[in-house]
């Protein structure tokens, strides 16, 4: 999964605390989180994520269970609360590894 965020540049500090959260929930569910990616040099509004799952399966049944996760609930709260993120779109993508 390969995520785009248009972040609020003023609340880089909320994003990333949004981001330590779901990396660790996303590995809490079977995932392997690859990170997050802020905004170092250029566009100062522009952030990735990766991370993969075994298989488009096991994707879906973390989807189901997060919605019912209160830590998950919490950790979109926060960005909702916020508003660090502004949009995002997601790709699903393969890896491929060495």
């Amino acid at each position: 999964m390969h995520l785009r965020y248009e972040i609020d540049a003023d609340k880089i500090a909320e994003f990333r605390e949004y981001g330590q959260r779901w990396i660790r929930l996303v590995n809490k569910f079977g995932g392997d989180h690859h990170g997050y990616f802020l905004p170092s040099e250029g566009d100062s509004d522009e952030a990735f994520a990766l991370f993969t799952f075994p298989s488009l399966a096991d994707y879906e049944q973390y989807r189901l269970a997060a919605a019912d996760d209160p830590e998950c609930i919490e950790a979109y709260n926060l960005a909702v609360e916020t508003k660090c993120i502004r949009r995002y779109e997601r790709r699903f993508v393969s890896p491929l590894f060495a």
